[in-house]
């Protein structure tokens, strides 16, 4: 089926119109709030050619399609969505009032279901706006984590070659998300927050600037960029906060300079005093909690971590950890939590494999078929929703998997330069590509012997 066929497929499904609310996607998935998904039939939207599985959220239903094919889907959808039909036009043309009427009730209809929504997680939400501002960001760590990885084989290769200005330069270019990193997240937490960005962007600036070294205040020397990404979070959502308070009760006349003066000016020094020293109380916590669970707990703390992380993604709470993958990078230069989730992914791969051997379902052949190389290259969703999950059996299959092939990682403590990446392609940017494929090629086994054995009920062809 074409994009847009499958995207018609789908609305004849979830439709009519007044039915969605909201249509979003997001890097697999096409999300739909409806406002009654209780007689969508799901077994027929597994059906349509394409789909990869169905997962209900709430008021959200996600539909699985994976990378590239979910966007031009979604452009498909939303072409339906913004075309008007012959009855619409003609309605618009005959009653205003009771269009407006309609209008009202739908608006007050979508406030409702916002409402029940964001009253229904608001820790997962809290997590998911945390998330939305380090995404942006995932393809220049992704970029700059391979730099620097390939750079560094390069080096063990050839060491004669590290004074050469061609390699400096990759370094600067590897190096150069986490030099600018504060600022980066600094503009899109404020963006997030509700406030003006480039606001957001100074504060970060603030407390990162070189002169910071210069002060001694109550006896102690300051300390540029201490508490990295945590205090920049913690100082921008102050100063949304403040900068929310304060422009509404400035006089429009005064209010292009004089609020964003009040707000640098009351919130550096609540950065100063409090917030950076707080943040970086927090960041040295993290730093100590993860690389000592790792480094004290070793393959045990590795196979738990592997184990539990396939749960994690499908509660959302997984989007909690960006920032510290983050704040591991910024730190240290590598993040040595990544490899061993990462395992969860590979543990899928295996389980799948053993279905795809086990089924005699010729649409979960090529369902599988479909996700695998997906899932290979780190993008686990479709396995999950499509594949493990749906059948029960074989998502714990993978979460042994992933757990066996966290404890390798663990106990090798094998740390990665980027995130954002994950499966196959995180080894070109880990500092021990080799024990890191021992830990993949495990999960893979291990998720496949498991689920082999465990076994699953067959669908019906």
């Amino acid at each position: 089926m074409t994009h847009q066929e499958i995207a018609a497929a789908i609305y004849q499904l979830v439709g009519p119109k007044a039915n969605i609310l909201s249509a979003e996607n997001c890097m697999t998935r096409l999300r739909l709030i409806l406002k009654d998904n209780t007689k969508i039939e799901l077994n027929s939207l597994q059906q349509i050619a394409g789909v990869l599985g169905i997962n209900e959220s709430g008021q959200e239903l996600q539909i699985i399609l994976g990378p590239g094919k979910v966007t031009k889907v979604k452009e498909a959808f939303d072409m339906i969505l913004h075309t008007p039909t012959p009855k619409q036009v003609n309605n618009n043309m005959v009653s205003s009032v009771q269009d407006q009427s309609c209008i009202n009730m739908d608006a007050g209809e979508i406030l409702h279901q916002k409402i029940r929504q964001k009253n229904s997680t608001p820790f997962k939400l809290f997590l998911k706006k945390i998330s939305s501002i380090f995404l942006p960001l995932i393809p220049a760590f992704i970029a700059c984590g391979l730099i620097t990885g390939l750079l560094n084989i390069a080096l063990k290769l050839m060491p004669g070659i590290e004074q050469t200005a061609a390699v400096q330069i990759l370094k600067i270019a590897g190096n150069a998300v986490f030099w600018g990193i504060n600022l980066f997240v600094g503009v899109n937490a404020a963006k997030e927050f509700g406030a003006s960005p480039m606001i957001g962007g100074t504060m970060a600036a603030i407390i990162t600037h070189p002169g910071l070294s210069q002060i001694t205040l109550f006896g102690q020397d300051l300390l540029p960029g201490r508490g990295g990404i945590i205090a920049v979070l913690l100082v921008t959502a102050f100063s949304s906060w403040l900068e929310q308070k304060i422009r509404p009760r400035v006089p429009e006349l005064l209010e292009l300079f004089l609020t964003p003066l009040l707000v640098i000016l009351i919130s550096t020094f609540a950065a100063i005093l409090f917030l950076q020293p707080l943040g970086g109380i927090i960041s040295e916590a993290i730093g100590f909690a993860a690389t000592n669970a790792i480094e004290q707990g070793g393959a045990f703390t590795g196979f738990i971590l592997g184990g539990a992380f396939l749960p994690l993604v499908m509660t959302g709470l997984h989007q909690g950890l960006t920032p510290i993958h983050a704040e591991l990078l910024a730190r240290s230069g590598v993040t040595i939590l990544l490899p061993v989730l990462a395992m969860a992914g590979a543990g899928q791969v295996g389980a799948s494999l053993a279905v795809y051997a086990k089924t005699k379902n010729s649409r979960l052949k090529k369902t599988i078929v479909s996700a695998l190389p997906v899932g290979i290259m780190g993008i686990g969703e479709p396995l999950i929703y499509g594949v493990t999950l749906p059948l029960g059996k074989p998502f714990i299959g993978a979460c042994f998997g992933g757990a066996f092939g966290g404890a390798i990682q663990a106990f090798n403590v094998v740390g990665a330069t980027s995130i954002g990446l994950s499966g196959l392609p995180l080894a070109a940017s880990t500092d021990h590509i080799l024990f890191y494929l021992v830990g993949l090629i495990t999960a893979y086994s291990v998720g496949f012997i498991a689920t082999w054995i465990i076994g699953f009920q067959d669908p019906e062809l």
